[in-house]
């Protein structure tokens, strides 16, 4: 469980979170949606204490990132929208590295692993060097990196980005898995159809602030708009937000 209180950030003269207050549920799905620039993946990297905030509380778990970075690092999984493979390292070796940073034993990382394969259908290419992996591929070892440990609450920024069909029907599948086992997810994602299929809550930020939280049915009635798009749209103020 994630809960947020009165968040703020700044790059200079720059304010890039302006007080934003929100929770994240076990056993569900909460979409983090807005703009480019609004303010989302600066969201994120404070809550993996990436990025210290400047004003606000944070607890993940029940833990403080600016008081116990390590404990967090341990309690979440994360996947972010650069990936971050090492591509001298196969597959199978970018995952093992990751359970071991986590204090794994041999034995049970050989054994999650196997379990991690079979689960995301990695068998063709778990001992091949990352390097030209396709982006279906790179996300699967981004996700069972990620999940080695066990983490109760993960974070994915922008997963589907650059997925075909299949691929994206796979993760989908997978992260409605982590909701039915209990876990916490928070999805940033630009992809509407993504944010019907998946969450439960959708939390839209802009110009660093939340314009709405809610189910998608609320920001429908909210908005008064058909489409989620459209309420999207709607709710972030104007049609220019969009090339923020």
């Amino acid at each position: 469980m994630i809960k947020v209180k009165n968040l703020h950030k700044s790059f200079g003269k720059i304010k890039a979170v302006r007080g934003i207050s929100f929770e994240v549920h076990d056993g569900e799905i909460t979409g983090l949606l807005g703009p480019n620039g609004a303010g989302k993946t600066t969201t994120l990297r404070m809550l993996y204490s990436l990025l210290p905030p400047d004003e606000g509380e944070i607890r993940i778990d029940g833990l403080d990132p600016a008081k116990d970075a390590m404990s967090i690092k341990r309690t979440l999984g994360v996947v972010p929208d650069s990936r971050g493979l090492y591509t001298r390292m196969s597959a199978r070796e970018n995952i093992v590295y990751y359970g071991e940073l986590h204090g794994m034993s041999c034995k049970d990382i050989n054994t999650r692993v196997e379990e991690l394969v079979g689960t995301l259908d990695m068998t063709d290419f778990i001992d091949r060097r990352t390097e030209g992996f396709s982006q279906g591929q790179r996300v699967k070892v981004a996700i069972a990196r990620a999940m080695v440990h066990k983490p109760q609450t993960v974070m994915l920024d922008e997963p589907s980005n650059g997925l075909d069909v299949m691929s994206t029907r796979a993760l989908r599948r997978y992260i409605l898995g982590l909701k039915n086992a209990g876990h916490s997810v928070i999805l940033s994602t630009h992809i509407m159809q993504e944010v019907a299929a998946l969450c439960d809550r959708i939390i839209i930020i802009a110009d660093g602030q939340i314009a709405a939280d809610g189910s998608a049915q609320d920001l429908l009635q909210k908005s008064g708009c058909n489409t989620l798009e459209d309420a999207f749209v709607h709710l972030i103020g104007s049609e220019e937000g969009l090339l923020a």
